[in-house]
């Protein structure tokens, strides 16, 4: 474990492999199929990019078991260095043939955030994502580069613009297996993959931030229906402690 965390601390992400067994991968696979379907009317994004439900977790025993996974909670915590809680899941469903990209963004400068150390995000693969499924890459150290405004996930050039000295960057692709996973920090640069084969790319993303982050104020779909006031801890039932004593985990 310790050479995982050096490896996140320098570079922003890292690979997990088998955080999930194979029998949880069915579990989970499963039902993220059938819980799509469901809700395909509810899905935020309707474009060629992906299909994305947020807060899965709220809705559904299964996928909530997967967003608030003991393993991978605690792996995260350990390469976070700090406590952490939910800031929120999302089902990521490059359809077939989508032949779209998510081009190179940060995840952090879209939240509303505020008094919080750097947040990361678990990309757990729940169908083998092989290149031409839509795996990610990413532009290694670009966690610390905190001054960003978001970036339009549909422009290639976008970040580039914003950031010029990173369009010649390193660049790292990381296949996954069924069951493995990526841990990355909420300012490192990343971009997927289109989806070219004709099997879905199901992934799980808990996302997770400083169990002592503040709300800014600012407009978000998770929190717009929360009335919540600037200068609110994000904390309590909305944003589950991942941490044993505060999760009430043995």
């Amino acid at each position: 474990m310790t050479d995982i965390v050096a490896e996140y601390r320098v570079n922003g992400f890292v690979r997990v492999p088998g955080v999930l067994t194979l029998d949880e991968v069915e579990h989970y696979r499963t039902r993220a199929a059938a819980y799509l379907e469901e809700h395909r009317a509810d899905r935020l994004q309707q474009d060629a990019i992906f299909s994305q439900l947020v807060n899965v977790w709220r809705h559904d025993d299964v996928l909530k078991q997967l967003t608030l996974h003991p393993k991978i909670a605690a792996t995260a915590e350990q390469l976070a260095g700090f406590p952490l809680r939910i800031w929120h899941d999302q089902m990521l469903v490059k359809e077939p043939n989508s032949n779209a990209a998510t081009h190179f963004h940060q995840d952090r400068p879209y939240w509303p955030h505020t008094n919080d150390r750097l947040p990361l995000s678990a990309w757990i693969a729940l169908v083998d994502v092989p290149p031409e499924r839509g795996c990610m890459t990413f532009l290694p150290g670009t966690q610390t580069i905190t001054d960003l405004q978001p970036q339009d996930l549909r422009n290639e050039e976008d970040l580039f613009t914003r950031a010029p000295e990173l369009r010649w960057a390193p660049r790292v692709t990381l296949p996954l297996k069924a069951g493995d996973c990526t841990f990355h920090s909420g300012f490192t640069g990343h971009m997927a993959l289109p989806n070219t084969t004709d099997q879905a790319r199901f992934a799980h993303v808990n996302i997770y931030m400083d169990a002592d982050t503040v709300y800014t104020g600012a407009p978000h779909p998770v929190t717009d229906p929360l009335n919540l006031k600037p200068g609110t801890n994000l904390n309590g039932d909305d944003f589950p402690s991942v941490t044993r004593a505060e999760a009430g985990r043995p």
